[in-house]
């Protein structure tokens, strides 16, 4: 961040958050391009979804999914994993060649024809919030009459 701007709070960690979103734009654009991923549907809103919810568990915003952002992730999707369970699941998608998990291998993973244990999570998490059986709004009125 320049030293110019005197930015506190908020307004540094928004500024953060934009320079990180433009640095997996940019890896998004590689992928657009790239021949192999060519015939995939509906490619750019699955690499703006990927790309939303990589930045959402980037805690260190280093660019990097850690162990740490790795627990958060799991615990939010209701799925908690052991420290052993999460670093085969870091292990499985790098290739065992990193402790930590970057855009390019997080994109590679919910592409790719294999299943890693956290694709699948991440698929099973985008099919829960798709099809919510609560109804909008507010509940129907009822009286004392209507009770069991």
């Amino acid at each position: 961040m320049p030293s110019n701007m005197d930015l506190q709070g908020g307004k540094a960690f928004g500024l953060l958050k934009a320079q990180q979103r433009d640095k997996l734009e940019e890896i998004n654009k590689e992928f657009m391009e790239d021949q192999k991923y060519r015939d995939e549907e509906d490619l750019p809103e699955k690499l703006d979804s990927f790309k939303n919810k990589y930045a959402e568990f980037d805690l260190n915003d280093q660019g990097e999914i850690d162990m740490m952002g790795l627990k958060r992730m799991m615990e939010k999707l209701g799925v908690p994993k052991t420290h052993l369970q999460m670093k085969k699941m870091i292990s499985e998608v790098t290739g065992g060649c990193s402790d930590t998990i970057n855009y390019r291998d997080f994109v590679k993973m919910m592409l790719g024809k294999r299943s890693a244990v956290l694709k699948l999570v991440m698929m099973f998490e985008d099919k829960a919030n798709g099809s919510s059986c609560k109804p909008d709004g507010p509940p129907p009125k009822r009286d004392i009459t209507s009770l069991p």
